[in-house]
Protein backbone atom coordinates (compact mmCIF):
# COMPACT_ATOMS: atom_id res chain seq x y z
CA UNK A 1 0.00 0.00 0.00
CA UNK A 2 1.54 3.59 -1.21
CA UNK A 3 1.09 6.30 0.84
CA UNK A 4 -0.45 9.47 -1.66
CA UNK A 5 -1.56 11.96 -1.00
CA UNK A 6 -5.41 11.15 -0.78
CA UNK A 7 -4.19 9.36 2.07
CA UNK A 8 -2.52 11.93 3.85
CA UNK A 9 -5.62 14.62 3.04
CA UNK A 10 -7.85 12.02 4.39
CA UNK A 11 -6.32 12.02 7.57
CA UNK A 12 -5.82 15.48 7.57
CA UNK A 13 -9.63 15.94 7.18
CA UNK A 14 -10.54 13.24 9.74
CA UNK A 15 -7.64 15.21 12.23
CA UNK A 16 -9.45 18.36 11.30
CA UNK A 17 -13.02 16.84 11.86
CA UNK A 18 -12.00 15.38 15.31
CA UNK A 19 -10.32 18.42 16.55
CA UNK A 20 -13.77 20.37 15.47
CA UNK A 21 -15.90 18.04 17.15
CA UNK A 22 -13.47 18.02 19.98
CA UNK A 23 -13.25 21.74 20.00
CA UNK A 24 -16.92 22.66 19.25
CA UNK A 25 -19.30 19.34 19.21
CA UNK A 26 -18.35 17.51 22.16
CA UNK A 27 -18.27 20.00 25.34
CA UNK A 28 -21.93 20.94 24.57
CA UNK A 29 -22.78 17.36 24.77
CA UNK A 30 -20.65 16.55 27.60
CA UNK A 31 -22.26 19.58 29.08
CA UNK A 32 -25.86 18.37 28.05
CA UNK A 33 -25.24 14.89 29.53
CA UNK A 34 -23.98 16.29 32.76
CA UNK A 35 -26.64 18.45 32.98
CA UNK A 36 -28.97 15.72 32.91
CA UNK A 37 -27.08 13.98 35.12
CA UNK A 38 -27.36 16.43 37.47
CA UNK A 39 -31.38 16.46 37.15
CA UNK A 40 -31.49 12.70 37.60
CA UNK A 41 -29.51 13.00 40.64
CA UNK A 42 -31.73 15.69 41.64
CA UNK A 43 -34.88 14.22 40.91
CA UNK A 44 -34.00 10.88 42.74
CA UNK A 45 -32.75 13.02 45.91
CA UNK A 46 -35.82 15.06 45.48
CA UNK A 47 -37.97 11.51 45.67
CA UNK A 48 -35.86 10.32 48.64
CA UNK A 49 -36.53 13.53 50.66
CA UNK A 50 -40.69 13.49 49.11
CA UNK A 51 -40.63 9.39 50.32
CA UNK A 52 -38.77 10.54 53.85
CA UNK A 53 -41.49 13.39 54.53
CA UNK A 54 -44.67 10.56 53.35
CA UNK A 55 -43.00 8.80 55.95
CA UNK A 56 -42.91 11.49 58.35
CA UNK A 57 -46.24 12.63 57.45
CA UNK A 58 -47.41 9.32 58.06
CA UNK A 59 -46.00 9.07 61.25
CA UNK A 60 -47.67 12.47 61.99
CA UNK A 61 -50.84 11.57 60.70
CA UNK A 62 -50.66 8.40 63.00
CA UNK A 63 -49.52 10.09 66.28
CA UNK A 64 -52.58 12.84 65.35
CA UNK A 65 -55.08 10.04 64.94
CA UNK A 66 -54.16 8.82 68.01
CA UNK A 67 -54.35 11.89 70.17
CA UNK A 68 -57.58 12.41 68.58
CA UNK A 69 -58.71 9.37 69.65
CA UNK A 70 -57.45 10.05 73.51
CA UNK A 71 -59.56 13.38 73.14
CA UNK A 72 -62.48 11.84 72.00
CA UNK A 73 -62.22 9.06 74.80
CA UNK A 74 -61.38 12.07 77.23
CA UNK A 75 -64.44 14.16 75.80
CA UNK A 76 -66.94 10.31 76.23
CA UNK A 77 -65.56 9.95 79.81
CA UNK A 78 -66.07 13.52 80.65
CA UNK A 79 -69.57 13.28 79.15
CA UNK A 80 -70.42 10.16 80.72
CA UNK A 81 -69.22 11.60 84.12
CA UNK A 82 -71.26 14.76 83.71
CA UNK A 83 -74.56 12.88 82.80
CA UNK A 84 -73.97 10.35 85.78
CA UNK A 85 -73.53 13.90 88.02
CA UNK A 86 -76.90 15.59 86.72
CA UNK A 87 -78.31 11.54 86.95
CA UNK A 88 -76.94 11.65 90.93
CA UNK A 89 -78.28 15.80 90.90
CA UNK A 90 -81.73 14.32 89.22
CA UNK A 91 -81.45 11.68 92.00
CA UNK A 92 -80.69 13.65 95.26
CA UNK A 93 -83.26 16.57 94.37
CA UNK A 94 -85.89 13.87 93.94
CA UNK A 95 -84.85 12.93 97.48
CA UNK A 96 -85.15 16.72 98.15
CA UNK A 97 -88.71 17.13 96.93
CA UNK A 98 -90.00 13.55 98.20
CA UNK A 99 -88.85 14.54 101.30
CA UNK A 100 -90.31 17.85 101.44
CA UNK A 101 -93.60 16.75 99.96
CA UNK A 102 -93.52 13.76 102.44
CA UNK A 103 -92.73 16.42 105.48
CA UNK A 104 -95.27 18.68 104.06
CA UNK A 105 -98.15 15.78 104.12
CA UNK A 106 -96.85 14.77 107.73
CA UNK A 107 -97.57 18.43 108.49
CA UNK A 108 -101.00 18.62 107.14
CA UNK A 109 -102.05 15.25 108.68
CA UNK A 110 -100.39 16.58 111.93
CA UNK A 111 -102.78 19.54 111.42
CA UNK A 112 -105.96 17.41 110.60
CA UNK A 113 -105.11 15.16 113.36
CA UNK A 114 -104.64 18.67 115.99
CA UNK A 115 -108.22 19.85 114.21
CA UNK A 116 -110.13 16.26 114.70
CA UNK A 117 -108.95 16.41 118.50
CA UNK A 118 -109.75 19.71 118.94
CA UNK A 119 -113.20 19.17 117.22
CA UNK A 120 -113.56 15.50 119.59
CA UNK A 121 -112.44 18.20 122.26
CA UNK A 122 -115.46 20.35 121.20
CA UNK A 123 -117.48 17.48 121.00
CA UNK A 124 -116.83 15.84 124.08
CA UNK A 125 -117.10 18.74 126.24
CA UNK A 126 -120.63 19.16 124.91
CA UNK A 127 -121.06 15.56 125.77
CA UNK A 128 -120.13 16.16 129.17
CA UNK A 129 -122.05 19.66 129.81
CA UNK A 130 -125.02 17.89 128.60
CA UNK A 131 -124.80 14.82 130.39
CA UNK A 132 -123.96 17.10 133.12
CA UNK A 133 -127.04 18.70 132.44
CA UNK A 134 -128.89 15.38 131.94
CA UNK A 135 -127.49 14.46 135.46
CA UNK A 136 -128.34 17.50 137.04
CA UNK A 137 -131.69 17.27 135.79
CA UNK A 138 -132.54 14.15 137.50
CA UNK A 139 -131.99 12.79 140.43
CA UNK A 140 -128.73 11.14 141.57
CA UNK A 141 -129.60 7.13 141.00
CA UNK A 142 -126.92 4.87 140.62
CA UNK A 143 -128.60 2.83 138.02
CA UNK A 144 -129.06 6.51 136.53
CA UNK A 145 -125.88 7.40 136.95
CA UNK A 146 -124.48 3.80 135.22
CA UNK A 147 -127.11 4.40 132.60
CA UNK A 148 -125.69 8.03 131.68
CA UNK A 149 -122.41 6.60 131.59
CA UNK A 150 -122.73 3.69 129.53
CA UNK A 151 -124.23 6.61 127.08
CA UNK A 152 -121.64 8.76 127.09
CA UNK A 153 -119.17 6.24 126.43
CA UNK A 154 -121.36 4.79 123.77
CA UNK A 155 -121.43 8.68 121.98
CA UNK A 156 -117.29 8.68 122.21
Amino acid sequence: MDINMTLIGQTIAMIVFVWFCMKFIWPPILNAIEERQKQIEEGLAAADKGQESLVKAAAEADEIVAEARKQATSILDQAHSRANEIVADGKADGVKERERQLAAAKAEIEQEANRAREELRGQVSAIAIASAEKILNREIDGKAHDDILGKLAQEL
